[in-house]
Parts: C-alpha cells; sequence; structure tokens
C-alpha cells in the first residue's frame, strides 16, 4: 500500500520554481501594458499613467499623490504630472482630508468617473481577447493566485523595503 504522505519538498526544485513564477509574473505585468495601453487607453485619449491613475481613484476612492505613486509603483514626479493634466482636462478634483490638512487627495470628479465607467467595457474587450482559452476554473484558480501574491506583498515591503 503507498503511503498518502505528501513527496517532501525539495528547496532546489522548490526555489527554482517560485523564479520561474516570478519571471513569468514579471513579465506578465510588463506585457500587460500593451494591450491595455492599446485597447483601453489610447480608445479614450489617455496615456498608460493617466488610466493607471484613473484606475486607481475610480477603484480606491480619493488618495493623495504619494498614495497613488506607491500603489501603482510610479515614480512621484510622474503621477505629478498626470495629476496635473488630469486636473486641466476635469477628470480629476481636489478632495480634501480635515485630520491632515498638509495631505492633498485627489478624487475622480463627475467627468473622471465616466471616463471611468467607460474603461469596464474596455477591458472586458481586453479581458475576453487575453483569458478567451480559459475555463471558468481557470479564471477562478488564476485570479485565488494572483489575490493571494497580492496580499502577501505588503508584508514582504514592510519586513524588506526602505527603513
Amino acid at each position: 500500500m503507498t503511503s498518502m504522505a505528501s513527496a517532501p519538498t525539495d528547496p532546489q526544485t522548490d526555489g527554482n520554481e517560485n523564479v520561474a513564477l516570478l519571471i513569468d509574473l514579471l513579465k506578465l505585468a510588463t506585457f500587460i501594458a500593451g494591450p491595455m495601453r492599446e485597447g483601453v487607453a489610447e480608445p479614450l485619449a489617455l496615456s498608460a499613467t493617466d488610466l493607471r491613475l484613473i484606475l486607481a481613484l475610480g477603484g480606491e476612492g480619493e488618495l493623495a499623490g504619494h498614495d497613488l505613486s506607491e500603489i501603482m509603483g510610479v515614480p512621484p514626479m510622474n503621477v505629478s504630472r498626470a495629476l496635473a493634466s488630469l486636473l486641466e482636462r476635469g477628470l480629476v478634483e481636489s478632495g480634501s482630508d480635515p485630520a491632515n490638512r498638509r495631505r492633498k487627495p485627489f478624487r475622480l470628479s463627475a467627468r473622471g468617473q465616466a471616463v471611468f465607467a467607460d474603461t469596464l467595457p474596455a477591458m472586458a474587450n481586453v479581458g475576453g481577447a487575453l483569458f478567451a482559452d480559459l475555463g471558468k476554473a481557470e479564471r477562478a484558480a488564476f485570479g485565488q493566485a494572483m489575490q493571494a501574491v497580492l496580499a502577501r506583498i505588503p508584508a514582504w515591503m514592510d519586513r524588506h523595503g526602505p527603513a
């Protein structure tokens, strides 16, 4: 009779698999920009950074520039320029933080909320094309795996990020 115990793990093999997964994740993060730019940003007359700001503010709500820089992984100067452009175009507006008067949050304006709503069908088209060969169970597993990795990133940053 065979044992039902799980096979011992090999740190070298597991490490190599983790490296391969990380490389694939980095490739995905890099290459997804093309379909998002061509299929979502450009048809809405947005730059890639503008789109990311619209999506962040639409999904997270009111945020300050440094918050946007951190969650988007975009240099503060790029965020500042994009916010100025979106403010000039009437897509974002200044908010306020009564608890911290030095904090300068931004939120989507009514026009910005309309643009955010317009991104959803465009993203559905891009997602439909990119995920066309994945079944429902594969999409769910992919989503769960992404959420698990995303949930671990803040703790890793707390332990290994700049002091």
